[in-house]
């Protein structure tokens, strides 16, 4: 049973994680050739001010639209 985790800063709509989930559990199947039933995508989400790039807080960046 393939899984993937993917770690992102919260804010995200329902559909854009679902739209993500979908495509990400799409491109499993054809690489791997396993059901889709098989498949599990988890998407672990961090505050803005408990992740960083550069030093810099997210919560701190300017989020471009």
């Amino acid at each position: 049973m393939p899984e993937v985790v993917v770690y992102a800063v919260e804010g995200r709509s329902a559909k854009q994680k679902r739209v993500l989930m979908s495509g990400i559990t799409q491109a499993v199947v054809d690489s791997f050739g396993v059901a889709a039933e098989q498949v599990v995508v988890q998407i672990v989400e961090s505050s803005p001010d408990s992740k960083s790039r550069g030093g810099i807080p997210f919560s701190e960046r300017q989020r471009k639209t």
